[in-house]
């Protein structure tokens, strides 16, 4: 079964997880079978936030994902991805790649909690 797992990255090599989910320029996204990575690619986030329409959480349920991986986000965004029954996990590395094996290895654990203190993932 392919899973999709779409990381908010800060480019468009995606080598590094974005700080800021919301406003992440892209989302890296993989799909993933029989423990490995079958295919990826990035998509420009072209929400609200980058004078596009919807909210991130939008964009990636529209990129077909199954899982997002971030180091934080709101709690609306969480809940969002809950109503889209779409797993929210918290990242574990700053490396996209690194964080997909620990997915595989499933060493991520969900994100539950949303920001409390501004904005800084």
């Amino acid at each position: 079964m392919v899973t999709k797992i779409v990381i908010p990255v800060s480019d468009e090599q995606a080598g590094r997880l974005s700080d800021h989910f919301g406003r992440a320029p892209y989302f890296s996204w993989y799909s993933v079978e029989g423990g490995r990575i079958i295919d990826k690619g990035v998509a420009p986030n072209d929400s609200e936030h980058f004078g596009g329409t919807g909210q991130p959480p939008e964009r990636i349920a529209a990129l077909g994902a199954e899982v997002v991986i971030s180091f934080g986000m709101g709690m609306r965004a969480i809940q969002m991805f809950q109503e889209r029954k779409i797993a929210v996990l918290e990242a574990v590395s700053p490396s996209p790649v690194q964080n997909i094996v620990a997915y595989l290895k499933s060493e991520l654990k969900e994100l539950t909690l949303g920001c409390l203190q501004g904005h800084t993932h």
